[in-house]
């Protein structure tokens, strides 16, 4: 039999109960944490996060806050709850999210796609990104654009989750894709999926904090780079990305909250990439900025060598 958990809950509104539980998402460790963001039956929203162990409460508390306010985060609620698979169930329970041509889906609604539908079964794991929250979805949008403009042979996926961004290109573009993530759980997670949905040829997944993995640097360089992940390790990768990233490439850079977005346009500006795009979805904002063809940086901008 299972062992207690414990969940944390915050009623709010539905904007700010998506914007929560993606981040929360992207910031606990997803091998032991579950967090989803739903409409009771009596019309209140509320965000949900399951722990297999009793959580830091002071640290959470503090996660919570930098989204929602101080005052918002006092109002967390933390009890004890019988334990189930709390994601599996989330994900049972999701509808299909179309953007373009995908159709990002659960195996219980495979017979629903329709002709022409690109679709991308994702299995319940404990892994980041179902295609439901907008920062996956705007990555979605900014592949779909793109691919309509110009050829691209390889992709890179930073911070990979369920693998859905690098599936989505490996299906659209018939690129080779390499995908990292930090966390071991995510890349099982996505290396299923990518069988799953026939794709795992094309696809190289690595276990790796950033773009430390072996893999990663050998593939340079890039035509398309995806990083759907937060804003310090956006701002740490700017010169390394730069470098990995082909004259003429695009990057798509998630994860943000629109307060940080211009600080981000400005750094990767001084790296020699210009914003093509900018997205915002439910309260996310997702930049798309393509590395200058010419060796043209902003004057100690330059990197000179990889930092890790």
């Amino acid at each position: 039999m299972n062992a207690p958990t414990t969940v944390a809950r915050l009623a709010c509104d539905e904007l700010t109960a998506r914007r929560l539980a993606a981040y929360l998402g992207e910031s606990l460790d997803a091998e032991s944490t579950a967090c989803s963001a739903f409409e009771g039956d009596d019309g209140q929203w509320q965000v949900a996060i399951h722990f297999r162990t009793n959580p830091d409460e002071v640290e959470l508390r503090g996660l919570v806050k930098l989204v929602v306010g101080e005052m918002a985060a006092a109002t967390l609620c933390i009890e004890p709850v019988a334990a189930t698979n709390w994601v599996a169930e989330s994900l049972a329970g999701l509808t299909p999210v179309r953007v373009g041509r995908f159709n990002v889906h659960g195996a219980h609604d495979r017979a629903r796609l329709r002709a022409n539908d690109i679709g991308i079964e994702i299995e319940a794991a404990l892994a980041f990104g179902t295609g439901h929250h907008g920062t996956t979805r705007a990555c979605l949008l900014a592949l779909t654009d793109l691919a309509k403009r110009r050829r691209m042979r390889r992709a890179l996926d930073i911070g990979t989750g369920t693998g859905v961004l690098a599936t989505a290109a490996a299906l659209l573009v018939r690129a080779h894709v390499v995908a990292g993530d930090i966390d071991a759980v995510a890349v099982r997670a996505a290396r299923g999926n990518a069988k799953l949905n026939r794709v795992a040829s094309r696809i190289t997944f690595s276990r790796a904090a950033g773009i430390r993995a072996p893999a990663i640097i050998a593939g340079a360089r890039y035509d398309l780079i995806f990083a759907n992940i937060l804003l310090a390790p956006l701002i740490r990768l700017a010169g390394p990305l730069r470098k990995l990233a082909r004259p003429g490439a695009h990057i798509v850079l998630s994860g943000l909250l629109p307060s940080h977005a211009n600080a981000v346009v400005a750094i990767y500006r001084g790296r020699g990439f210009a914003l093509e795009r900018r997205i915002s979805l439910e309260g996310w904002v997702t930049l798309v900025m393509r590395r200058h063809a010419r060796n043209k940086i902003a004057p100690g901008g330059e990197p000179g060598r990889f930092r890790w």
